[in-house]
């Protein structure tokens, strides 16, 4: 049996994957391309993760897709509509019908002699090839590892007599109604389960060990609601959009500017809105703002749980689970009828695919990232990663269409491989995640790295990344090796 052959494999049907698609198909359209999608389903995390009130941490304008309108005033939105969207665009641009489902890719080897990636994919029994083939391989697949989360070693772990679960293996039978639940953590998905399961809950604690700066936005954006009426649909959403980019910028390097003003400007927020249930240590982070991503919460919907006493923040350490609940060092015990281990998540590049040149295994933590989207040395492959300090999307969408570009100037040159060659004789390397999340420290030594300057820099800026792989002539690069 002959093994399938594509132009191009996009592996991966998230927000990413159906952005590479929809480029592909609409600048390079003499391309043949596939989505392999391990999962039975398009979504990515947003068909994975099913804990209660799951939400975007970023507004839609930003984090949806600029050629499919957010129709929705929302920009707070939950699980289930960004769901929806991401189907419906797939659907609507017939990227559904060209991506592959149940296909995971373990394995890919680059031969020189091919010039062409070998993928194979894991058993199953809508697999009918074990093996694929392309010239051009795009990773859509994240970094996070979709089977498992991060989970600390607690000690009594197993003395807690009653449920513990990791958000991301919620499953509809978790009933919480009328019982104490403890929610270990303090980032985004704390931040979500706290207020939702406090409408059913007796009670529910965020057991913190170090705060996080948490701001609240209106879940409903006016300013798009009334451009939305005036403007045509399209035009609408790119100035919500550009506004929101440019507002998200702006506060970002504020922040990195006067730290100090803008940790207060957060808290003082905070304060009022809680009022007496306010305590400085639960909103006081040895940080600065954007030194960790912020929290963005609805429409106020955790500060009005604690104000309401229907939830509460403690900032300690644990010291043990107990049958009852959790022991702190303080000595304090809380007690609880489930223990939520909102506890982060683990990275797990190209989705745990392993990557050979020429059959020999590579390290991926001594390569390094040219302009954030191919790697060093490996030939015909470019990774699609998000920004950490804004919309996910907004960062992928620019790296398909730079990859669009490649592949249209390697068509024009009648060259069939493309390299990003690093000098290190010229550039220093850096870590390319500059912050200080927990799942991102914990992955150092695996993730590639950046260089110390243009165009190995990874700035985290929108509108530097969009001279960059937009305007410039970057596909012409001293550093970009055609043969």
């Amino acid at each position: 049996m002959s093994i399938p052959t594509y132009d191009v494999i996009v592996v991966g049907a998230g927000l990413s994957g159906i952005d590479a698609a929809y480029h592909l198909q609409t600048k390079c359209p003499g391309k043949t391309f596939t989505v392999l999608e391990g999962r039975n389903a398009i979504g990515g995390t947003w068909d994975l993760f099913r804990y209660p009130g799951i939400r975007s941490d970023s507004d839609m304008f930003t984090l949806g897709f600029p050629f499919s309108p957010w129709e929705n005033p929302k920009a707070i939105a939950d699980g289930p509509a960004i769901l929806k969207y991401i189907k419906d665009t797939a659907a609507k641009f017939g990227i559904d019908k060209k991506t592959q489902y149940n296909h995971r890719a373990v394995d890919a080897n680059w031969s020189d002699d091919e010039k062409m990636w070998t993928l194979t994919i894991a058993p199953h029994e809508q697999v009918k090839h074990a093996q694929i083939k392309c010239r051009f391989l795009m990773m859509c697949s994240g970094y996070y590892n979709y089977e498992q989360g991060y989970l600390p070693e607690f000690a009594g772990y197993n003395d807690f007599k009653g449920r513990i679960v990791h958000p991301q293996k919620w499953t509809p039978d978790i009933d919480y109604t009328n019982k104490k639940v403890i929610v270990i953590g303090s980032g985004a998905t704390a931040v979500t389960l706290v207020p939702e399961m406090s409408k059913l809950a007796s009670k529910v604690t965020m057991l913190q060990r170090t705060p996080t700066y948490i701001m609240t936005l209106p879940s409903v954006d006016k300013v798009a609601g009334f451009f939305q009426r005036f403007l045509p649909q399209k035009m609408a959403y790119s100035v919500v959009r550009w506004k929101n980019i440019l507002l998200g910028i702006f506060f970002f390097n504020a922040s990195r500017k006067w730290p100090k003003a803008i940790g207060r400007f957060i808290q003082k927020n905070a304060k009022k809105e809680i009022g007496e249930k306010y305590n400085a240590k639960d909103f006081s982070p040895p940080y600065n703002p954007w030194d960790q991503r912020l929290c963005l919460i609805p429409d106020s919907d955790l500060f009005k749980s604690i104000k309401a006493g229907k939830a509460e923040i403690v900032t300690d350490h644990i010291e043990r689970f107990t049958e009852k609940g959790i022991l702190l060092k303080s000595g304090k015990e809380l007690e609880a009828d489930l223990i939520v281990t909102a506890t982060g998540l683990q990275v797990k590049l190209l989705g745990g695919m392993k990557v050979r040149i020429n059959g020999i295994e590579g390290d991926s933590g001594s390569t390094h990232a040219y302009r954030g989207v191919m790697l060093s040395d490996v030939p015909n492959f470019a990774f699609m990663v998000g920004y950490t300090n804004a919309s996910w999307t907004l960062k992928c969408d620019l790296s398909a269409r730079f990859v669009t570009k490649v592949l249209n100037y390697m068509d024009t040159e009648q060259k069939s491989v493309c390299v990003p060659r690093f000098d290190s004789t010229r550039f220093k390397s850096e870590p390319l995640l500059d912050f200080n999340a927990g799942y991102v420290l914990r992955a150092l030594d695996k993730v590639p790295k950046q260089g110390s300057a243009h165009p190995w820099k990874v700035y985290q800026n929108y509108l530097r990344d969009l001279m960059s792989l937009e305007w410039e002539n970057s596909v012409q690069d001293e550093f970009l090796e055609y043969r």
